[in-house]
């Protein structure tokens, strides 16, 4: 049984040297720290996390990795306008294991629109089923084409299904 990988997740991206990423309820860092990386000195990753705490961990995560170039922005990811970043200012938007907890879903995908450029994409992953209680509870796990129909009924599009593990799914949607 695979589980979901971050990196493994990133590079069903391609190639993303150079561009500027946001990790929309970044946690403690799982897919910051190797978007940092992949991004390289050219590029920027933005952790957008509302528990300071987890902004203090990837800080000091990206200090010990001599990543300069990880910005921490304590933010809701659920009000437009309240990630801080600046409309059309980056190239991709991660949203990974978080879209179960938000309770205004329309709210978060309505700021990944302003937040993307005009050819933006994002990378979202999320729990198959709770498993358990591995995952999250049985009442908030989200259906893969519920969570489909929010990007789509705000003006983006299938890229494609990605490969993401046994207790996950995955998919990237364009920006239209």
């Amino acid at each position: 049984m695979a589980f979901s990988n971050p990196e493994g997740n990133i590079k069903q991206l391609g190639q993303i040297r150079g561009l500027k990423i946001a990790d929309f309820g970044s946690g403690v860092g799982a897919y910051t720290i190797p978007l940092a990386k992949g991004v390289g000195d050219f590029g920027r990753v933005y952790a957008i996390e509302i528990q300071k705490d987890f902004l203090s961990k990837i800080q000091k995560v990206a200090r010990e990795e001599n990543l300069t170039n990880v910005e921490v922005l304590w933010g809701d990811i659920e009000r437009v306008g309240a990630t801080k970043l600046s409309n059309e200012s980056v190239d991709i938007v991660v949203i990974a294991n978080v879209f179960f907890q938000i309770e205004d879903k329309q709210g978060v995908v309505a700021e990944v629109r302003r937040v993307l450029s005009s050819k933006g994409r994002v990378l979202f992953v999320e729990w198959r089923d709770s498993y358990g209680g591995i995952g999250p509870h049985p009442d908030m796990v989200v259906n893969p084409n519920i969570a489909r129909q929010y990007f789509e009924d705000n003006g983006f599009t299938l890229d494609r299904s990605i490969q993401t593990g046994d207790q996950h799914y995955g998919f990237i949607m364009n920006k239209n």
